[in-house]
């Protein structure tokens, strides 16, 4: 049976399947191209020799004096700016939904201004200000600098994901919790953001690969013992196998944030699951006490 063209697409004719067919067999040639080039440059500066390579599958002294506290480092870093700059995000996103001008006011000016600067330029300032105001150690100091730029920075821009999610959730959710006697804090925290969790998981999740990505900033800039900072005294110490340690540290990178990605995918997929399989239907007197907490309707 001949397929009939829609409205968002139309079936290729002859000449347009012998078009894409032409650009898709120049695009391979081209990306063959460009591995072989880059493959035989390698080739020409022994980078692809066994014995660069060789020291991370056979010393494992390798990875227990720089792998593994560099990537400890950069879990630790990465950990506590998520769990920091998370609930940070979301009451700063719920605070510029706020009914008060001025409370809107000054999360919108404290989201802006964050969001507007380089994550960068706040680890710096933030080692700045640790050196000059508090007793850090300096051995410390640049966790406490990296953590403190990825959670201002991160939370800003979470706060707009969490902002946005809920705005684009329908009018009636909130008409309906109002109808029933939920007050705006109630109608925040049982109807609204467990809807919008969902929504927003995606972008969230984004954001928190940036997290994980950023951390290197602190290595580049601030000397901190992150994965990236890790490089350059193993190539050091093994004959130069730049290419080596910067593709291992790539690799972790991509299982890290792979990790994490398939960890929120699973979540996902378990809210939607539980969203579509829940029944449950709320009596008069739940509705009551949730409308009116701590005070039993047949009490007033």
């Amino acid at each position: 049976m001949k397929s009939s063209p829609t409205v968002l697409y139309d079936v290729p004719g002859p000449r347009a399947r012998r078009r894409n067919l032409v650009w898709s067999l120049l695009f391979l040639i081209g990306l063959a191209a460009v591995i072989w080039w880059v493959v035989t440059s390698l080739a020409d500066k022994n980078q692809l020799e066994w014995s660069k390579w060789a020291p991370f599958f056979t010393d494992a002294r390798v990875w227990e004096t720089y792998i593994l506290p560099a990537l400890k480092n950069t879990v630790i870093a990465a950990a506590l700016a998520m769990v920091i700059a998370l609930p940070l995000g979301a009451l700063l996103g719920i605070l510029r939904l706020s009914d008060h001008r001025s409370v809107r006011a000054v999360a919108g000016t404290v989201v802006e201004f964050f969001r507007a600067i380089p994550v960068l330029i706040l680890m710096l300032f933030a080692n700045a200000a640790y050196s000059e105001f508090t007793d850090i150690s300096p051995d410390t100091r640049p966790l406490y600098a990296v953590v403190t730029g990825l959670v201002l920075y991160n939370a800003s821009v979470l706060a707009e994901v969490v902002r946005a999610g809920i705005l684009a959730l329908p009018a009636g959710q909130t008409d309906a919790a109002k109808a029933i006697g939920m007050r705006k804090g109630q109608i925040m925290v049982h109807v609204l953001l467990p809807q919008a969790v969902t929504a927003m998981l995606p972008a969230l999740v984004s954001q928190l690969v940036v997290i994980v990505k950023d951390t290197a900033l602190g290595g580049a800039m601030l000397g901190f013992s992150e994965l990236l900072a890790s490089v350059r005294p193993m190539s050091a110490n093994y004959g130069a196998n730049t290419i080596a340690c910067f593709t291992v540290v790539a690799v972790i990178f991509i299982a890290l944030n792979f990790a994490l990605t398939t960890f929120a995918s699973w979540l996902e997929r378990r809210l939607r699951r539980g969203k579509k399989s829940t029944g449950a239907v709320v009596g008069a007197e739940a509705v009551e006490e949730l409308a009116t907490p701590g005070e039993h309707p047949d009490t007033r």
